[in-house]
């Protein structure tokens, strides 16, 4: 019903208000609650999300998949024909982790970055977190041999289609 949007539509509002405010203030520590488990990804805003069995906020934002990204950027295209090679040698061992829904590879030629996200079922992604990301490891001590590699980063998100 129309009044049943308004008041999703306010509640949304709200927390959306809510986060942009607290997004200034300095990370804390998550709330210490049966069931939340604290995620914390590399990227620049290191603050730690609360998640509740595939909420992050309960009953409004869902999802079923989390993504692990190895990303970079590269300066020619004998740097990107060398990830490409490098991620071919681990492309095997990925594709083994278990609960892995999806790989993909994401080159953007006007930004010149290279990214692999690896997407696996939300409940089977702390066991691979437990072992390091294997072939994580590996995958970015080859990109550091490449010349041209700069900005070698990693991220975890969650996924949903909407």
């Amino acid at each position: 019903t129309m009044m049943m949007r308004s008041m999703r539509f306010a509640t949304t509002y709200i927390c959306c208000w809510f986060a942009s405010v607290s997004a200034f203030a300095p990370p804390s520590s998550p709330a210490k609650l049966p069931g939340f488990t604290p995620q914390t990804t590399s990227c620049t805003r290191r603050r730690p999300i609360i998640i509740l069995q595939g909420h992050i906020v309960e009953g409004l934002v869902e999802f079923d998949t989390v993504a692990r990204e190895w990303r970079c950027k590269y300066e020619d295209d004998a740097g990107l024909i060398s990830l490409q090679i490098a991620l071919e040698s681990v492309l095997d061992d990925i594709k083994e982790v278990d609960g892995v829904k999806g790989i993909e590879r994401i080159v953007c030629g006007d930004c010149l970055d290279f990214k692999v996200v690896t997407s696996l079922e939300e409940n089977k992604f702390a066991a691979w977190e437990e072992i390091g990301f294997d072939p994580e490891e590996s995958f970015l001590e080859f990109l550091e041999d490449i010349d041209g590699i700069s900005l070698i980063e990693t991220q975890t998100y969650t996924k949903m289609p909407v």
